[in-house]
């Protein structure tokens, strides 16, 4: 069996023993005598599967009972649109622009109401975080949105921004169960399981209750869209996306025989000091983000030659570790050192930059 280092943003690796598994029961899950891709969502088997993966997820994260967890479809980008169409009774919302898909969740909320953008590190290509400690918070905001993590441009807030009483939404796509979180300081919680958790199709929400209206604060608003229907549908309004809450399912399971959340939070650090430590010290490849607003799950780099650049990629490639290509806003590369990367992928990737360094400095 032939496996590469994947450092890719999404769908990116996940845990070898998760993919062993879903193999092992692809033909018979628990001798159903079928796979869970032709499951009735209606069944007795796969009412456990997700009432299981639930469950798991509210205790690694410490989900209180006033939070309603949705397992939906349409991903992370699907939501831009339900958070304001559900959120926005005043028609007026606060958002933090820090990175491509924030400046996506910003446009697409002026479509429902006065969206505001208090704050943005896009003078500097999105490569900091802005000090978030006193922002012009709007009286009539319904939220304060921020994507937590940036998946392109390799920056995560350390400390959540000063709402000044108004719910916080996030969108933690790129950092989902990367490390513990306090669900109570937020009111929404949401991403696509792509990166971290599971096979691309789920998005999944974690919404204070108070929050979800019983009819949504844009009118017309599909029904697809509003949180209530989910809600009250226990997330099988329609047809989920079984397989991909299946993996999903077997992921949170795979968190918690690790040591859960402080323990992923103690090796995502480990991966990433490893690889930081690196860049601070080569002579021909260096971060592209202010050190204190760095993310543990990507990291972009460059060399500051483009064709150098597309050598090593090119180099990298060829010797297993795919995927290092950054995205064309930044240039150069990127690393996705997610919960499932081990350790000693991130050891090889710097053994082999080391060595690239000395051949072509």
């Amino acid at each position: 069996m032939h496996r590469v280092y994947n450092f890719s943003a999404g769908p990116a690796v996940l845990p070898e023993e998760v993919l062993q598994e879903a193999a092992a029961e692809m033909m018979d899950y628990k001798g159903t005598g079928m796979s869970v891709m032709e499951m009735s969502h209606r069944s007795a088997a796969f009412d456990e599967i997700i009432k299981t993966a639930e469950q798991d997820l509210r205790d690694l994260m410490g989900i209180p009972d006033n939070y309603k967890v949705l397992f939906l479809q349409g991903g992370a980008s699907q939501q831009f649109a339900a958070v304001p169409m559900n959120l926005m009774k005043n028609g007026v919302a606060d958002y933090i622009v820090t990175g491509q898909w924030a400046k996506k969740a910003y446009q697409e909320a002026q479509k429902y109401g006065k969206a505001v953008k208090i704050a943005s590190s896009e003078d500097k290509t999105f490569s900091y975080i802005p000090d978030c400690s006193d922002l012009p918070i709007d009286e009539d905001a319904d939220y304060v949105y921020i994507c937590e993590n940036n998946t392109i441009y390799g920056t995560k807030y350390k400390k959540l921004p000063n709402t000044k009483g108004k719910p916080s939404v996030a969108d933690v796509s790129s950092c989902f169960l990367s490390e513990p979180v306090d669900v109570t300081k937020y009111g929404v919680i949401y991403g696509g399981v792509q990166k971290n958790v599971g096979p691309a199709g789920v998005v999944i929400a974690i919404i204070r209750e108070d929050l979800i209206p019983e009819k949504p604060a844009v009118e017309n608003t599909p029904t697809m869209l509003a949180w209530k229907t989910q809600a009250d549908a226990d997330s099988l309004y329609n047809t989920p996306p079984c397989y991909g809450i299946y993996i999903c399912g077997k992921v949170f399971k795979w968190l918690k025989k690790m040591g859960g959340l402080e323990a992923m939070q103690k090796r995502n650090q480990e991966k990433a000091k490893i690889l930081y430590d690196f860049l601070d010290e080569s002579k021909l490849f260096k971060g592209t983000v202010r050190k204190e607003d760095r993310s543990l799950m990507n990291v972009p780099f460059v060399t500051g030659d483009k064709e150098l650049d597309a050598k090593f990629i090119k180099a990298a490639t060829e010797a297993g570790f795919v995927n290092l290509k950054g995205h064309r806003t930044v240039g150069g590369m990127r690393a996705f050192i997610y919960n499932a990367m081990p350790i000693e992928g991130v050891q090889k990737l710097v053994d082999f930059m080391r060595q690239f360094e000395t051949e072509n400095a």
